[in-house]
């Protein structure tokens, strides 16, 4: 089945139409960069330009950086403010004349990972994190999700985590490479303190760099990069709608 997936981050929106029996997007996928600032109505824009620049019709899922329920964003990280308790599904559907399903962007990541990626055949707790403007993440027992975890904003040395450790910091603050190594490591040794998973998994554009900062993560659970990478967001948003299909 084919089913555009779009990906709304803090720095791009970026879909493309996904081949969801393989995994794999079907077509180059298209980027624009997150309006600035980041309203409802500038960012609903970018999207139906999307929808339009490949002729789509047919279903669509969509990720958004924010806790979601029944369609409505309940909460803004890295976008604008007025996304608290915006009904945005319903305002994508209207502008894109489409069937649409609104999902968190992490949570879609994780999705895409646990049936494609470094998660198949995972068993007991996994836990999969995205970093990059923020950090994202999704929960899965056995297979099943827990939605809405949103562990980037656990308190971490007086911060919320992701504004010490996502990879913008890194990159913002310039940190060598075992610099960011230790501060993942604090935190990914906290989430295992508090959940106890069998298993790690990391994305996002730092995941093409793993073999950077591999060595200095000592989790007892295993941890491992990711596998479909920047691509993971689309080919989940894709397969959450497909479900909605059935």
């Amino acid at each position: 089945m084919e089913i555009l997936g779009i990906d709304i981050g803090g720095s791009g929106i970026k879909g493309a139409p996904v081949d969801t029996d393989k995994g794999e997007l079907s077509a180059d996928r298209h980027r624009i960069p997150t309006p600035q600032p980041s309203t409802p109505e500038a960012v609903v824009n970018v999207v139906a330009q999307i929808v339009e620049h490949f002729e789509w019709n047919g279903l669509i899922g969509c990720t958004f950086p924010a806790i979601i329920k029944n369609g409505v964003t309940h909460s803004a990280a890295n976008v604008d403010n007025a996304w608290i308790g915006f009904e945005a599904e319903k305002m994508l559907r209207q502008q894109t004349g489409c069937s649409l399903l609104l999902i968190n962007d992490a949570d879609a990541a994780g999705i895409a990972e646990m049936k494609f990626g470094a998660g198949r055949e995972a068993e007991g707790v996994t836990i999969v994190l995205t970093l990059g403007t923020g950090i994202g993440s999704a929960i899965f027992v056995d297979g099943e999700l827990l939605p809405n975890t949103e562990l980037g904003h656990l308190e971490i040395k007086g911060k919320e985590a992701e504004k010490w450790t996502a990879d913008s910091i890194r990159k913002k603050k310039d940190l060598a490479w075992n610099e960011w190594g230790e501060r993942l490591n604090t935190y990914l040794s906290h989430l295992e303190f508090l959940f106890s998973p069998d298993l790690i998994i990391l994305g996002g554009g730092v995941s093409k760099k793993f073999n950077k900062y591999e060595s200095y993560l000592t989790t007892h659970a295993p941890c491992v990069p990711a596998k479909l990478r920047n691509e993971a967001g689309i080919v989940g948003a894709a397969m959450a709608a497909q479900r909605m299909a059935h």
